[in-house]
């Protein structure tokens, strides 16, 4: 009983304390009240014409402009999400021993690695490219080498979803004697779901284009062409449903061309070992912005 004694002693003690602060707490807000009502008269006459337009249109007409631009909020802040999340992954793929690695390292670092070996993992890195190095502040690009070893290709699906190109490494010497598997290859990327329906581009890159012996890149892309349209053919035959790919190439009743497909196809002649990359550079530039 004691204790229960001292308890209400001490807060009565407490709330003579705080009296004066209750009470000048009080005046404040009263002060306060004054000094805002100017402004609560100025911001009700100026809202008395608005809301009495309001009160004169139509619901319909109302909820339609409300519906607008809800709908105008909504898209302009989707565009800037867009913006804010466009990615910077470059794709660098192909058969192994086309020269992906050279490629890679240099345009990390302008050299070629001494040839470099075959990778059995992806090389990746975030940098700016080795001819940017020295134009100041510039979009570093997240550039992926994935390994061209028929086992190793399902590691490609980890990239593609986030990628803003691809870039297709072929062996512009050795070029014919791999020519059905390349074919192959790009088929199989082309018609997947994830590369289709956010229209990643492709760029065909003829790496080894310095060689005597290196075939042109019209000579490829017309190879690749007929190639693919075998593929095409071929595989429609065994199921129209084209079980082992996420959609079809080319128009029904025409010869395949790189034109129909539903993303960009571009091919060009590079030099890994050269340092002749500028149009794979391009095309890198175009698709991750500096």
């Amino acid at each position: 009983m004691e204790g229960i004694e001292q308890w209400k002693e001490q807060l009565e003690q407490l709330k003579i304390q705080l009296e004066p602060w209750k009470n000048q707490a009080k005046d404040q807000l009263e002060y306060l009240k004054i000094q805002l009502e100017p402004w609560k008269n100025q911001v009700e006459q100026r809202l008395h014409p608005a809301i009495k337009y309001l009160n004169q249109v139509p619901p319909v007409q109302l909820y339609a402009a409300i519906a607008v631009l809800l709908i105008s909020t909504l898209f302009l802040f989707s565009i800037r999400l867009f913006r804010r999340t466009k990615s910077n992954t470059i794709v660098l793929t192909g058969l192994s021993g086309s020269g992906k690695t050279v490629l890679y390292y240099v345009l990390r670092d302008g050299s070629s690695h001494q040839g470099t070996v075959t990778s059995m993992e992806p090389n990746e890195g975030t940098f700016v490219l080795n001819s940017e190095s020295n134009k100041g502040k510039i979009k570093p690009v997240h550039l992926v080498d994935v390994p061209g070893h028929s086992r190793l290709r399902p590691k490609l699906d980890e990239f593609l979803p986030q990628a803003a190109g691809i870039v297709f490494v072929v062996d512009a010497v050795e070029f014919l004697p791999n020519c059905s598997s390349v074919s192959e290859y790009l088929y199989d990327i082309l018609t997947k779901a994830s590369v289709v329906k956010k229209k990643i581009p492709v760029l065909i890159c003829c790496n080894k284009s310095d060689k005597v012996t290196a075939h042109t890149k019209e000579f490829i892309r017309k190879q690749l062409e007929k190639e693919i349209e075998k593929l095409r053919v071929s595989r429609s035959a065994i199921s129209a449903a084209d079980i082992s790919n996420d959609f079809t190439l080319g128009v029904p009743g025409e010869v395949f061309a790189f034109s129909q497909c539903r993303n960009v196809v571009t091919i060009v002649e590079a030099s890994g070992l050269k340092g002749e990359t500028a149009q794979v550079e391009q095309f890198i530039r175009e698709h991750v912005k500096p």
